[in-house]
């Protein structure tokens, strides 16, 4: 299943990028993000439906909490899209 990957620097960051999505009616998930896709040790991803990636950007500027990274998975494979 598609679904796009937004890498947060740490737990608490992704915990806090998951109250604010959560606030603006969107669904995800915090998890441990593939090794191969981040060098930061202490990196958590929040996954996200592909249908509410503009939303979730939004939301989440707005709340001035920038991802380090945004991955789509696609056909088993993650390839990045953005910062």
């Amino acid at each position: 299943m598609e679904h796009y990957i937004v890498l947060a620097r740490s737990v608490t960051y992704a915990q806090r990028m998951q109250k604010s999505l959560s606030r603006a009616g969107i669904r995800c998930q915090i998890f441990r993000p593939p090794r191969d896709l981040t060098d930061l040790g202490c990196a958590y991803a929040v996954r996200i439906a592909v249908s509410n990636l503009p939303e979730a950007l939004s939301a989440l500027h707005k709340d001035r909490l920038d991802p380090v990274q945004i991955f789509i998975y696609q056909q088993g494979q993650y390839q990045e899209v953005g910062p």
